[in-house]
């Protein structure tokens, strides 16, 4: 069964610092299964407005929208179901909970017309499932964000919806509280089998959370894959940005082969790359900062073969389990940014340093 959503629509967005009015163009296609899909981008970018038209709260222009089968929206066929036609689980930003309900009625809220030990049953079904056992007689006041969240979630699934719609749900809870949520949308998601749209905009969640990564810029779908296919095989400059590619280099001519691939030149340097730039003249690259690799200056390590160059370290910033390292390569105007891990950063480790960078690591995208 899954979910189908093609949908263009067209409205404004407010300009910067009290300008005009810009107008925005939303035009998405995507496909969820029995997953979970993060829809990934910057705020702006259309993810809550997607989830909206899904949910019924807003209309797109055209296109339809197919969940398990059922027709929620079809432009062409006219069908446009009213928002409690609908059958979707959505938890908002701000949970939402009714702040004059107890837990136990605010979970059982979407469970009109339900018989009261049927009813009963699946409060505490769903307590069980989010942890919240004990907490049905407490008011959202009395209640910690996590809690809250736990709440809100456990009411979304309450009426057993046939898509669960996450608008940044985590977004104002601390990190440990969020680590464990991710590990509970996770499990439920398996145990229920349920589609989910998870929308952020941190690359760490997307990446920790998905099944599927659709990542939204400007209103298109820019990439749709794998938590590795986006993060590491990015297909454009955007995308590169979006998911934390912080060296990203315009203008590499290829200018030969080498036995780990091709050989790109740019900035004064030249680098090896292992993808597939054959056909093409110029392409545009990037590096991770986490995947180049920093030892201690040792001249006995430099090698014309493969990535390995000598550099000055110009600044350091702490990150606490991680540390940002900037270095300038000798001979270029190329400044690279390496995040270390402090564990396994090298104490002798000076001013000069020597960095590698695998040919696998060295992206290529248009």
């Amino acid at each position: 069964m899954g979910v189908k959503v093609s949908l263009s629509k067209k409205y404004r967005s407010r300009g910067r610092k009290g300008g005009r009015d810009d107008v925005f163009s939303l035009d998405v296609s995507f496909e969820v299964g029995n997953e979970l899909v993060v829809i990934f981008g910057r705020s702006g970018s259309g993810k809550t407005t997607t989830l909206r038209c899904i949910a019924g709260l807003e209309t797109p222009e055209c296109g339809s929208i197919i969940v398990n089968g059922k027709t929620y929206f079809d432009s062409d066929s006219g069908i446009d179901l009213q928002p409690q036609y609908r059958r979707p689980g959505y938890v908002f930003q701000n949970y939402a909970l009714f702040p004059h309900m107890d837990v136990r009625k605010n979970i059982v809220y979407g469970l009109k017309g339900w018989d009261t030990a049927k009813k009963e049953d699946r409060l505490f079904e769903m307590l069980r499932l989010l942890h919240i056992e004990g907490l049905e007689g407490r008011y959202p006041s009395q209640l910690s964000g996590g809690q809250k969240q736990r709440v809100a979630l456990a009411r979304a699934l309450a009426p057993s919806p046939d898509i669960l719609l996450l608008d940044e749900p985590f977004s104002a809870l601390d990190m440990v509280v969020r680590m464990r949520l991710r590990e509970r949308i996770k499990t439920i998601q398996k145990e229920l089998g349920i589609p989910i749209l998870f929308i952020t905009h941190s690359p760490e969640e997307a990446i920790s959370l998905a099944d599927r990564v659709v990542v939204l810029h400007e209103g298109q779908v820019h990439q749709s894959g794998s938590p590795r296919e986006v993060f590491y095989s990015p297909v454009d400059r955007d995308v590169a940005e979006l998911v934390g590619v912080s060296n990203i280099f315009e203008d590499g001519d290829v200018v030969g082969n080498s036995p780990e691939g091709f050989v790109l030149e740019g900035r004064g340097m030249q680098f090896v790359t292992s993808s597939d730039v054959s056909g093409s003249d110029t392409v545009s690259w990037g590096v991770r900062p986490e995947n180049i690799h920093l030892m201690a200056y040792d001249e006995g390590l430099l090698s014309d073969e493969g990535n390995v160059f000598a550099g000055n370290v110009l600044d350091v910033t702490d990150k606490g389990s991680s540390k940002l390292i900037a270095v300038e390569l000798d001979g270029s105007n190329v400044v690279l940014f390496c995040d270390v891990p402090t564990r396994l950063l090298d104490e002798a480790m000076g001013s000069r340093v020597i960095v590698k960078i695998a040919a696998k690591d060295v992206l290529v995208f248009e």
